[in-house]
């Protein structure tokens, strides 16, 4: 039979509750008795149960995380961004994805209810009616890249218009005129934040020239259908900026099947700079997004509301992306960072 709290205090000469104590780190058992119990706890290889532990001490030590997917580098450096600070504080991380699917975003979060601590939550589908049916008051939650703002729950977002603006404006820089954008899913808020910044440029640094949008998923696999639309154009535009690094690297192989070189024959960017974009060749133009650094800042808070119920107030943060040049774009080989300058004000 498994070794129960009430083995381990009849071994011990203690009560149960004294063996609870010292095995939740309460101050009131001397150190000399902690040792004394954890020794026995360790002889007798005696497992608490996190749940009789939550229920005493309301608490599970876990947060749960909503993300619109798992797959890809993108997701792999936010999720290692807020494990990293999780593990940091101590808390396990429960992890689920809506998949794009507003049903399945509400299911995953009414199942982790009483399951965690608190949610970090990124979803194409929030908005202040969607956390009011789904989130309880009383559980922290923190939004990443949402276009919920200035309500009670703590936000973190990258810049990306600023972002895809500065893109866009390199791109001219270097003497492109007819710059085609890879949009991403039209629902997702941060692909049409980006659209918005390449239409923005667009507009301010070549009046009167036409945008040209190519509708893609944030997949490689639309980034080089979108490569194949470009191939097949009569009049070929000199550049081509993918609202990701992911569209943009299946661009780049829909490119070099059709015999084209870039940047020679024409210039690629991305967005996002995922680790493998600056090992492809040419190693890829594209704006740091911050992805890890996203994931532990929103941790960071989410740790301190759970720790502080009541006290924190709400904090919206922006964070600032960067250009990276590389030679995609027809840069040196050795890339540099150019800080991002904001977009002229509307």
């Amino acid at each position: 039979m498994a070794t129960t709290i009430k083995d381990v205090a009849r071994v011990a000469g203690v009560s149960v509750a004294t063996v609870s104590r010292a095995l939740n780190g309460h101050t009131n058992v001397t150190a000399q008795t902690r040792e004394h119990v954890m020794g026995v706890v360790a002889q007798l290889r005696f497992v608490p149960s996190s749940a009789a532990q939550s229920m005493i001490t309301r608490r599970t030590h876990t947060v749960g995380a909503l993300l619109p997917d798992l797959h890809g580098e993108y997701f792999s450096e936010l999720i290692r961004g807020i494990d990293l600070a999780a593990r940091a504080r101590g808390l396990h991380l429960l992890v689920s994805s809506s998949h794009g699917d507003a049903v399945e975003a509400a299911a995953a979060l009414r199942a982790m209810n009483g399951r965690v601590d608190g949610l970090l939550v990124m979803s194409p589908h929030v908005n202040a009616d969607f956390l009011w049916g789904n989130v309880p008051d009383d559980l922290p939650a923190v939004l990443m890249n949402t276009r919920v703002a200035g309500g009670k729950h703590s936000s973190f977002a990258v810049d990306n218009l600023g972002g895809a603006y500065a893109m866009v404006r390199h791109l001219v820089e270097r003497g492109h005129r007819d710059i085609a954008f890879v949009a991403g899913p039209e629902s997702n808020f941060e692909a049409n934040e980006r659209l918005r910044g390449y239409r923005a440029a667009i507009a301010d640094l070549l009046p009167g020239l036409s945008e040209h949008v190519l509708q893609g998923d944030f997949t490689q696999e639309s980034g080089f259908r979108a490569g194949s639309q470009v191939v097949a154009l009569t009049d070929r535009p000199s550049a081509v900026f993918a609202s990701n690094d992911a569209m943009a690297i299946g661009c780049l192989s829909a490119l070099n099947e059709a015999g084209l070189q870039v940047p020679q024959d024409i210039a690629l960017a991305g967005f996002d700079d995922i680790p493998i974009s600056r090992y492809v060749n040419p190693s890829l133009t594209t704006v740091r997004a911050r992805i890890t650094e996203l994931g532990g800042l929103a941790l960071e808070r989410l740790a301190s509301a759970i720790e502080e119920p009541g006290r924190i107030s709400a904090q919206h943060q922006t964070l600032r992306a960067d250009l990276i040049v590389r030679q995609s774009t027809a840069a040196p080989s050795s890339p540099s960072t150019l800080p991002l300058r904001p977009p002229p004000a509307a």
